[in-house]
C-alpha cells in the first residue's frame, strides 16, 4: 500500500522505479512482462530494486538524482 502510494505521488508505473542494474532484476525479471502489481510485490520483498533515495514532501514525492529534482517538490 505504501509503495503504491509512493508511485502515485512520484507520478510513476512500477517499472519506472525499478532499477534494472541490480543483480536481481538482470538475472530474474529482465525481459518478462509482469503486471504493475506483481513488480510491487517484487519490490518488495527484494528492496534494493527500488530505486532511491525518494523524497517526500506532503503529496508529491521526487527521487533524489539527481540531487537537484528534490528541490522541485520541496
Amino acid at each position: 500500500e505504501k509503495l503504491t502510494d509512493l508511485l502515485q505521488k512520484l507520478g510513476l508505473e512500477a517499472n519506472q522505479l525499478v532499477r534494472k542494474s541490480e543483480a536481481y532484476y538482470k538475472e530474474n525479471l529482465k525481459g518478462l512482462e509482469i503486471t504493475d502489481n506483481e513488480l510491487i510485490d517484487v519490490m518488495i520483498k527484494n528492496p534494493k530494486l527500488i530505486e532511491r533515495p525518494i523524497v517526500v514532501a506532503g503529496d508529491r514525492a521526487a527521487i533524489g538524482r539527481p540531487p537537484e529534482a528534490v528541490l522541485e517538490i520541496i
